[in-house]
């Protein structure tokens, strides 16, 4: 007994996404707080200024929420239809939205009842904003036009005819007052400039127009539609700069980082990529439970608001720094206290003892060691093992089943038991590091419990689901293993064919070696 080898926990590679910067920092969100309004979110903007309040567009009402409330502070409902957009200003005072009915209203953030009332479109108005003077509004609207309306005098300025389909988004310069991007069902960017009454400059995106986005600069101008996310050089005439698609359904929404360094999108396919505006590759993304229409940062990156479908609005809050507190140091014994000695050179007549260090086995290797075979597997399928190193469960039953006891250590268990092994593998298997060494487990556990099955509606129901991922993965395996014998022939086809070489001679009498493809 005293010659027993501990275990060797054997070390898998971990597969997912590498750490980087970009994780941590996209990652240092709290748990998402979840808000559910009345219908689909269709637009999320939030206040430039503080406190950084956000309005919500859902259904007939538009709702401002505070940062930090999960209860809205104030409710804008006098539409006589479906509200579709709303925007602040760059004061955060005043909020433009467009509703069905073709109406645009303006409202105090003070006040409920709206201050102005923009009667032109004869129908559904999706894209509303001010303009960098603050005293214009833009709308596009389905009426295939996008005008330009002056707040004090409540009037209409300019009208545009240039799209031949639904205007469905665009936005306002932030340096010029004269200029405004809107994009429409046509396939079509336009930029228009109030002081030529026309647009003076078009791009053509290839798939309806979902969302646009102005960088601060002007200079950059990005579209999103079906599944591409374009970017265009609007310094050298609408030059088409990248074009990405990392998406599986249509892009509905984009949004820039406070830095102007990370561009969002937000997808029908329910993920939020987050692209780097240096390189415009992919460095994180962001998974929700239901497609998304609308997304929105806060100052600093403080806090991401995510609408969807299905009415939910998710709201993610960073982490505040917690500053420990300095407790005073105790005091240590000095550096020369643990290095006395060591430099110590062994004379002649000096025997050398040596302690052998001992070494402390870990509980279920005290088990092994006595043979008690089911206790010290249960010990590995506890949560605090089973969770945070599964790595040392996963090593345990391969040395049981290396021994030839596995079944014998999953035998004979109650429900609680066999549920715990059942949980351990329901979250595994699928998991390549792992497979196969539980899947061997699981067709024994299916061999030994099958024919109790029944008794527990717990139980059945696991045993069920693991039965179904075994099958699944087993199917995987085999495709994998018929992919690879398809390669391994292409592979094959490809390959040189080998060549020869021979001696002849040449006219001046010298050998030369020439080769032959055989």
């Amino acid at each position: 007994m005293s010659g027993y080898k501990p275990v060797a926990i054997q070390t898998y590679p971990i597969l997912g996404e590498k750490i980087t910067q970009d994780t941590l920092y996209w990652n240092n969100y709290k748990t998402p707080v979840q808000i559910k309004e009345f219908g689909a979110v269709s637009k999320v903007d939030f206040s430039s200024q503080p406190p950084y309040n956000y309005a919500v567009t859902a259904s007939s009402r538009i709702h401002i929420y505070g940062r930090y409330s999960q209860e809205p502070i104030k409710t804008f409902s006098r539409f006589k239809d479906t509200a579709y957009c709303a925007t602040f200003r760059q004061d955060g005072k005043l909020l433009v939205a467009g509703s069905e009915d073709g109406g645009v209203q303006l409202f105090d953030i003070s006040g409920r009842a709206p201050l102005r009332q923009f009667e032109g479109h004869t129908k559904a108005v999706h894209m509303v904003d001010f303009t960098a003077d603050k005293y214009h509004v833009v709308s596009g609207a389905d009426d295939y036009t996008v005008k330009l309306w002056d707040i004090p005098n409540s009037k209409e300025i300019l009208t545009f005819k240039e799209h031949s389909d639904y205007v469905r988004c665009g936005c306002a310069s932030k340096l010029n007052s004269d200029l405004f991007v809107t994009g429409s069902y046509d396939h079509t960017v336009k930029m228009f400039d109030a002081r030529t009454n026309k647009s003076v400059l078009s791009v053509e995106h290839g798939q309806p127009v979902e969302s646009v986005l102005l960088f601060p600069s002007g200079g950059l101008l990005v579209s999103a539609g079906g599944r591409y996310v374009k970017v265009w050089d609007m310094l050298k005439g609408g030059q088409l700069l990248v074009s990405l698609k990392n998406h599986h359904k249509t892009v509905t929404c984009l949004c820039l980082s406070s830095s102007g360094q990370r561009l969002l999108s937000g997808s029908l396919d329910r993920k939020v990529k987050v692209y780097s505006t240096a390189s415009y590759k992919v460095v994180h993304s962001f998974d929700y439970a239901a497609s998304i229409l609308s997304l929105a940062l806060a100052h600093q990156d403080e806090t991401i608001v995510v609408g969807m479908t299905n009415g939910i609005l998710s709201v993610k809050h960073r982490k505040s720094e917690v500053k420990k507190d300095s407790l005073p140091r105790r005091r240590r014994p000095t550096y020369r206290t643990f290095i006395k000695g060591k430099n110590y050179m062994k004379q002649q007549d000096d025997i050398l003892i040596n302690r052998p260090a001992k070494k402390h086995l870990e509980l279920y290797d005290r088990d092994l060691k006595h043979f008690r075979i089911s206790k010290a597997l249960d010990r590995v399928l506890e949560p605090t093992c089973a969770i945070k190193t599964p790595e040392v469960t996963v090593s345990i039953i391969k040395e049981l089943n290396r021994r030839g006891v596995l079944a014998n250590a999953l035998a004979g268990r109650d429900e609680k038991e066999i549920s715990h092994v059942l949980n351990f593998l329901i979250r595994n298997l699928s998991q390549p590091r792992f497979a196969p060494v539980l899947i061997n487990a699981a067709e024994i556990i299916i061999d030994i419990y099958l024919p109790v099955i029944g008794q527990s509606p717990v139980v059945d129901k696991k045993f069920l689901m693991l039965q179904g991922l075994v099958e699944k993965e087993i199917d995987y395996q085999k495709e994998l293993l018929e992919t690879l014998g398809m390669m391994d022939m292409l592979f094959a086809t490809m390959r040189r064919k080998e060549s020869t070489s021979m001696l002849e001679h040449t006219s001046d009498g010298f050998l030369e070696n020439k080769k032959i493809e055989s």
